[in-house]
């Protein structure tokens, strides 16, 4: 008699589809369950074909179907891993993947092949040499690749991921700059700007008023403009004395303050680092004290205001040698290394005396021509003084920030010149013929910092422009804050020497290799440096302290970031008054 046997059902007590595996005999737990090696990275064309004929029974591809490939890379079967092998969840014809049977007439092949560079554009190294790791630069990305066994491919340039790393790149985002001023915790933080808000100030400013003059100006020596590379004159050490006192101190603005002549007192100095805040770099900072309606903006003694920098704007400026670790006794204990004649601060003590002494060779003290005189003489000079004084003449002008008729907003500044051209057409003392000096200067081409500058000697008689263009790029904050002090002081000409370095390993002797004159306004426009815009900076500035309470404030630009930030201070910083000296050292700072 036929019978039929019921297969064992294993029941799922848990609940959930299917029976429970737990239950299964281990030779059948995954019997008939289908299953594919998948990767995260894999596309997905459908979620699973259970009819899927492109693979046999072997898992090889079926007869008469084109074996597929992975589109990530590799040969047939999809990625490959590093080792050539091939990447888990990459096998051939994947079940998962997608092929689309039905046919079309209207597609088309897309034609894949490498486009011919275009002229001008670059040129590949083929051959043998292409395929064993020669140098192929291509400029459809404005990047360089190299391909080839042990070459550098990159798809947006040298710097970018992929793409070949300069000398010490790994180093360049771990330097960090320190502040200019240390952060006291009794200072509270009030404003925080970001220089691309400042980028988009501006204010339209009326011709100044002059006030008074003060100094004694001599003669541009006119053979300085002949000087070539093959004519190089030595820079020589000129003992004179020049004042850079700061404004609450200068005799002159308190007078005017004292009969309310403006509302904010500056330098031109002060004021040039201002309005040109957005192109700076190294950190700096401006003490604001508020006095009734009167705004005094000053500089600290031995601040940032008293030197030249070198290559602020290079991609990869001169850097200070890094401070021993405190927490590591080895560098703590071990004696203290002379610095580098090419680090920041070597650099720039060096451009600082460059500056100086070619301002005062280059003038004539021996008639003729005669100096001129101001209206009076120099207000820092005191009667016991027997050093001879520099070329240097002061004119104290008033710029009207106000945007309406009703607004009385006005700016007193002390603008500076160095000497006058002779035969300019009228009086120095009517502001015509007005000279200032100013020197760049060359230490090492091939040092570190020298943000890819030519060689002088060979290129600056041939290749100026290319000289300019580089001085332009890597010192355009420098550049743009000497041609502001140049148009506030109304300054006809500006005069750049071209310094440099004797030997390049010896920063003690210097020669003058060439001078080049060019008027201040045309200059900005080359520098691109908007007047407008930084007048609406200083506007902006005045506004935000007016609205403070009486009191001392410091502008402090962060040291690492396009930031400037206004904190409140106590009165006594920074004049070595202050109450609590066990935490503070002579200039109002905290000492460590």
């Amino acid at each position: 008699m036929a019978s039929f046997t019921l297969p064992p059902i294993h029941d799922n007590p848990d609940g959930g589809w299917g029976p429970s595996t737990s239950n299964l005999p281990e030779q059948f737990k995954f019997k008939d369950i289908p299953y594919a090696p998948y990767s995260k990275s894999d596309k997905l064309g459908r979620f699973a074909d259970w009819n899927d004929s492109s693979v046999d029974s072997r898992g090889q591809p079926a007869v008469g179907l084109p074996q597929t490939q992975n589109l990530r890379g590799g040969g047939p079967g999809g990625r490959r891993g590093r080792d050539g092998g091939q990447a888990f969840g990459s096998g051939s014809a994947s079940a998962f993947a997608y092929f689309h049977v039905e046919d079309e007439s209207s597609f088309s092949l897309v034609d894949n092949k490498t486009a011919a560079p275009r002229r001008g554009g670059g040129f590949a190294r083929g051959g043998r040499g292409g395929a064993r790791g020669g140098t192929a630069y291509n400029t459809t990305r404005g990047g360089m690749q190299r391909g080839g066994r042990g070459g550098f491919a990159g798809r947006g340039g040298n710097n970018q991921r992929g793409g070949r790393r300069g000398w010490r790149d790994w180093d360049k985002n771990n330097r960090t700059r320190e502040s200019s001023v240390v952060i006291s915790p009794q200072w509270s933080m009030l404003e925080e700007i970001e220089f691309h808000r400042l980028a988009k100030l501006r204010l339209d400013v009326d011709d100044p008023v002059d006030l008074d003059s003060y100094g004694r100006l001599f003669a541009y020596e006119k053979s300085y403009d002949r000087i070539t590379t093959k004519t190089e004159r030595p820079l020589q050490l000129v003992d004179r004395i020049k004042y850079n006192t700061t404004t609450s101190d200068d005799p002159v603005i308190q007078e005017l303050a004292a009969k309310n002549t403006a509302t904010v007192y500056a330098t031109d100095v002060i004021l040039s680092v201002l309005m040109c805040a957005p192109r700076s770099v190294y950190p700096w900072d401006i003490v604001i004290v508020r006095e009734g309606n009167n705004l005094f903006f000053d500089k600290r003694d031995g601040g940032p205001f008293d030197t030249v920098t070198v290559n602020e704007n290079a991609a990869d400026p001169p850097q200070d040698p890094a401070p021993p670790n405190p927490n590591n006794p080895a560098e703590k204990a071990a004696a203290p290394e002379l610095p580098s004649i090419n680090s920041a601060t070597s650099l720039s003590l060096e451009a600082t005396y460059i500056n100086q002494n070619f301002g005062f060779q280059s003038v004539v003290e021996n008639p003729p021509p005669a100096p001129v005189d101001f209206a009076h003489p120099n207000p820092f000079y005191g009667p016991d003084e027997t050093d001879p004084l520099a070329s240097c003449g002061y004119r104290y002008r008033v710029f009207d920030l106000g945007v309406t008729e009703d607004e009385d907003v006005k700016i007193c500044v002390r603008t500076e010149v160095d000497a006058y051209t002779p035969g300019a057409g009228g009086s120095p003392r009517d502001g015509h013929g007005l000279v200032t000096i100013r020197a760049l200067n060359e230490f090492d081409p091939r040092a570190q910092g020298a943000g890819g500058a030519p060689d002088w000697r060979a290129k600056l008689d041939s290749q100026r422009g290319a000289v300019v263009a580089t001085e332009m790029k890597n010192n355009s904050c420098k550049l743009a804050k000497w041609t502001v002090q140049s148009v506030l002081a109304g300054a006809d000409l500006m005069k750049i020497g071209y310094i440099s370095r004797a030997a390049p390993r010896d920063n003690t002797r210097h020669v003058i290799l060439s001078t080049a004159s060019m008027r201040p306004t045309e200059f900005a426009g080359q520098l691109n440096v908007s007047l407008a815009n930084g007048w609406g900076i200083v506007r902006t500035v005045t506004d935000m302290c007016m609205k403070m309470p009486e009191g001392k404030y410091v502008l402090v630009k962060d040291p690492n970031k396009p930031v400037i930030r206004l904190y409140a201070v106590p009165l006594a910083t920074f004049t070595g008054e202050d109450d609590e000296g066990d935490d503070f050292d002579e200039e109002g700072l905290l000492q460590e």
